[in-house]
């Protein structure tokens, strides 16, 4: 929210004041976050949405700065992207990792953009003033659309394209999955599919969501293409001729209190991380021997030597 003007007299104070200021607007960089500020002096405080990837690269990134000699903070598992944008703007966290194209398209809706690169290009003038987007990484994590093997073959379903001609169709997801760009809308506008029924799952691409299509709860899931279970459960990914999702980059999304320092060693990350590592460290967060997000990420960060 925008404040209203406050009008104050002019002394000869003020009006020194403001030409300093003046020279030194004149003086700055063009970048977003206004990267002389010295963000590493009063620390970061990073922050992950509320699935196990995003805490994983979350907790990447804190080390990452702290060996860099930069002060972290941390506020893990906030929620969804409409409530850590918040948090981004208001200060209470400065740094979340971040997936391009869902990214642009929350920001500015539909967007051509369909490359890598354009989409970076499109991103980065559509962050709000006062943040601003890092380098991104060759990691990807997109959404995909799932079925079973068994529902591929019986029903001859290998491409998005193809469900129009089911009919009636039950759908599964995060609960933000049903506005998304993406989601059943697209579904519906891109592929013709007529007849949604969705299910709200709470888990981020987790067991329970794999459990509903599995089990014939659903028909069709939306999985991030790094989840174990694609490839342990042998499911299809479908398709996606028409472009319905986006490349998902990972991205580090800050705002103003993280400075050149700082933001220089998140562009080490995001030069080291690849889709197979982000596929390696989900593996390790699952199972009876399941390691914990901050084990992972300083196992991964001596991997790559950025210890």
């Amino acid at each position: 929210m925008e404040h209203p003007m406050i009008t104050m007299p002019m002394t000869r104070r003020t009006l020194l004041t403001a030409a300093l200021l003046t020279g030194l607007s004149a003086c700055s960089s063009s970048d977003p976050l206004d990267s002389g500020n010295s963000g590493s002096d009063g620390g970061v405080t990073v922050g992950s949405a509320n699935f196990t990837e995003s805490e994983i690269i979350a907790e990447v990134y804190a080390q990452s700065l702290e060996k860099a000699g930069i002060t972290v903070k941390r506020r893990m598992q906030i929620g969804a992207r409409d409530v850590y944008i918040k948090a981004l703007k208001d200060g209470s966290v400065d740094l979340v990792p971040e997936y391009s194209g869902n990214l642009l398209q929350f920001f500015q809706g539909t967007s051509s953009a369909r490359d890598e690169k354009s989409v970076m290009a499109a991103l980065r003038k559509a962050v709000p003033t006062g943040m601003a987007v890092g380098e991104p990484s060759a990691a990807q994590d997109a959404d995909s659309w799932c079925v079973t093997e068994k529902f591929s073959q019986s029903h001859n379903v290998t491409s998005l394209a193809d469900l129009a001609k089911l009919g009636s169709l039950r759908v599964g997801g995060n609960p933000e999955l049903k506005e998304r760009p993406y989601g059943p809308k697209g579904l519906a506008k891109v592929y013709g599919v007529s007849d949604i029924t969705f299910t709200a799952l709470s888990d981020s691409s987790g067991p329970l969501t794999v459990k509903a299509l599995t089990s014939g709860t659903v028909d069709l899931v939306d999985l991030y293409t790094t989840t174990p279970a694609i490839k342990d459960q042998h499911l299809v990914v479908l398709s996606d001729p028409k472009h319905l999702i986006v490349p998902q980059n990972v991205v580090p999304l800050m705002n103003r209190n993280v400075d050149d320092k700082a933001r220089q060693q998140l562009s080490k990350v995001s030069q080291a991380l690849t889709t197979s590592d982000l596929i390696a460290m989900n593996q390790r967060s699952q199972g009876d021997e399941k390691a914990s997000p901050a084990t992972i990420a300083k196992d991964w960060l001596a991997m790559k030597g950025l210890t």
